[in-house]
């Protein structure tokens, strides 16, 4: 897998932002010169960050809904994350690659960035503070059961668990199993059990009794 971060557009994760790096120091100039020559306004920007903020995992959250009713959508997701998303009228955006690994009864699949906090924003929105911490970047691809225990997911040790590295041009997205006892379950219902915790692995999709 390769593990090449080149050209991402990616802050630093926020053990890293004080005092201020580098990147984040040329970042503002390149931003403040551009501004200046016209090219956007301090209103685009703030447009952009409003636009990003917004952003949440109800769109993922709707794709493994889909997946979970739809065979034949489930292998397009499989095969093609990013036109399986598109097709749902999602905007994946020119830059990177999504892969969508299925979690089964045998495999259980957990996402990582282990240099910074590459992760599908546009479909599940902004990555939680932990997922760009140094402890879980480094902790989680040598020792991911202990890691998920600390969420809560105790796993049967029969498991086995795979770790993705994301990169640059490629993310992933964890399709979770369906729980038991919700075949009956709309896709709007099937949806309300799908968190961001378990498109990125570190949790499992709430049952039915749990959701209002």
């Amino acid at each position: 897998m390769s593990n090449s971060h080149n050209g991402h557009d990616h802050a630093p994760p926020p053990d890293q932002d004080d005092p201020l790096t580098y990147y984040q120091i040329k970042e503002i100039a390149v931003r403040e010169l551009l501004i200046s020559k016209g090219v956007f306004s301090a209103d685009d920007v703030r447009r952009e960050v409003e636009k990003m903020d917004q952003r949440t995992p109800a769109k993922g959250a709707a794709v493994v809904s889909r997946a979970w009713t739809d065979p034949s959508y489930k292998e397009r997701l499989i095969t093609d994350g990013t036109s399986a998303c598109e097709e749902m009228g999602i905007d994946m955006g020119q830059i990177y690659h999504l892969v969508v690994v299925e979690n089964t009864e045998t495999v259980h699949n957990i996402i990582v960035c282990t240099l910074c906090s590459c992760y599908p924003r546009n479909l599940i929105g902004l990555p939680p503070d932990w997922y760009k911490s140094y402890a879980y970047r480094s902790r989680v691809v040598r020792e991911p059961r202990a890691v998920l225990a600390e969420f809560g997911l105790e796993l049967n040790k029969s498991m086995a668990i795979h770790v993705h590295d994301s990169t640059a041009d490629m993310r992933y997205m964890v399709l979770p199993r369906q729980p038991e006892g919700t075949e009956s379950l709309s896709r709007e219902e099937l949806a309300a059990l799908v968190t961001r915790d378990c498109m990125i692995g570190v949790a499992i999709p709430r049952s039915k009794s749990t959701v209002p």
